[in-house]
């Protein structure tokens, strides 16, 4: 463990203490205060432990003096929920990230690892809690207090980015109500974003989450509202208003997948305020057990000084997966996508095309270049997945080439 994985853990320890004190101590005192001892005895005991391993080689060349990144990590993500008390129950998840037989070639730069001198992966070494909640669920309302997983939708805007060694979690109170199957609401506070570099990039925050599903016969109708703002004493807010509706009806025996998706977006940044709007359009079908879809999503601009933002997104699984944008260009971005996917017996394959441009183009910002993506994924043994993962980008106006390779072996239990 180098000096400064070796700073992060200490850091983040030390702040969570307090965190996991309080959970123990709530859970114990709320439901259990007038309890018999038998009863919390069979709610701990009939608890589940869990486990996620994934070992994954990644590698990156990229067009520019970097050296290119080799990295072979080992995660283990190791976890416990308890059986249910009166509603009451609680999970506690650890995770870690390890650099495995020395194949530690690249930059981490929020954690100042390697900096500067190979392309970046973003899979710091850490050990930290990834979750540590009590939920409370009863009737079709559940509530969650403390460190805990949220992804809503499909995660365009609110994700846990478990692409990445070290996925994305929330310090946050939720509140969850279904009062049938076609409705569901949801309202969350994040008073911390754990981010996907251990504690060298999580940020205090003021964070409200809201959102609201209606199933019908031809898709789910979404309404949601997420307002941001990083808590550090500066003019940062971040309010999004969108909806959006998908889904998959047969014509003529044929199946039809659609979806449409708008959001208008305020930001202020300092003294500046900005204003973008968000768009979204797929269509497709399966045939012959393979299914293409076409794709058209704008991340729209305000006159070429801001673009349009999500950083609580997933963002690994939108707009190409060497992740060129994962912040959006002032400019705006357009990406039209066509996809293809199926299957191979028990393995799926995917390939996806991205074609992107801006969406207020300038003199030297227009054509922002294009990405092939290949997958293929396969069960092995029965409780271990295999799969590759391929990134090919070619940029333009001065972007720059990128290649990205993934090669992993996961098990879950």
């Amino acid at each position: 463990m180098n000096h400064s994985t070796q700073h992060n853990y200490a850091g983040k320890t030390s702040k969570l203490a307090s965190l996991t004190v309080a959970v123990a101590l709530a859970f114990t005192v709320t439901p259990f205060a007038n309890a018999k001892s038998d009863t919390v005895y069979e709610a701990i005991s009939s608890g589940k432990a869990f486990a996620d391993l994934r070992l994954r080689y990644e590698g990156v060349s990229q067009d520019n003096p970097l050296q290119d990144a080799d990295a072979l990590t080992f995660r283990t993500r190791l976890g416990y929920t308890s059986g249910s008390l009166d509603g009451f129950s609680f999970t506690v998840e650890l995770e870690d990230n390890r650099i495995a037989l020395g194949q530690g070639d690249y930059t981490v730069g929020p954690t100042g690892y390697n900096l500067g001198i190979y392309s970046v992966v973003a899979d710091p070494e850490f050990t930290e809690l990834d979750q540590g909640f009590i939920q409370y669920k009863k009737d079709g309302f559940t509530a969650k207090v403390g460190r805990q997983v949220i992804a809503l939708d499909n995660h365009r805007f609110i994700g846990h980015v478990g692409w990445r060694q070290d996925r994305q979690t929330f310090d946050a109170a939720t509140i969850m109500y279904a009062p049938s199957e076609d409705w569901k609401v949801h309202y969350s506070y994040i008073n911390q974003r754990n981010r996907i570099f251990g504690e060298a990039a999580d940020l205090d925050s003021k964070d409200h989450l809201l959102n609201a599903s209606l199933n019908t016969e031809y898709g789910t109708l979404v309404a949601y509202s997420y307002l941001l703002e990083v808590d550090n004493e500066s003019n940062n807010a971040l309010d999004t208003y969108g909806f959006s509706f998908k889904g998959k009806k047969s014509v003529s025996g044929t199946p039809l997948i659609y979806a449409f998706e708008y959001a208008t977006q305020s930001a202020q940044a300092g003294s500046a305020d900005f204003d973008a709007d968000y768009l979204f359009a797929q269509i497709g079908t399966t045939v012959s057990g393979v299914t293409a879809q076409i794709g058209y999503e704008v991340l729209g601009s305000d006159e070429g000084n801001y673009g349009f933002a999500t950083p609580l997104s997933t963002l690994h699984a939108f707009n190409g997966w060497s992740d060129q944008f994962l912040g959006t260009p002032a400019q705006g971005l357009v990406d039209t996508t066509f996809r293809l996917s199926g299957s191979v017996g028990k393995a799926k394959w995917l390939v996806v095309y991205h074609n992107f441009e801006a969406d207020e183009s300038s003199a030297t910002v227009d054509d922002l270049g294009n990405e092939i993506n290949l997958q293929y994924v396969r069960p092995i043994a029965e409780k271990y997945t295999l799969g590759v993962k391929y990134a090919d980008y070619s940029g333009e106006d001065a972007r720059v080439d990128a290649d990205k390779l993934w090669i992993w072996l996961s098990t879950k239990f």
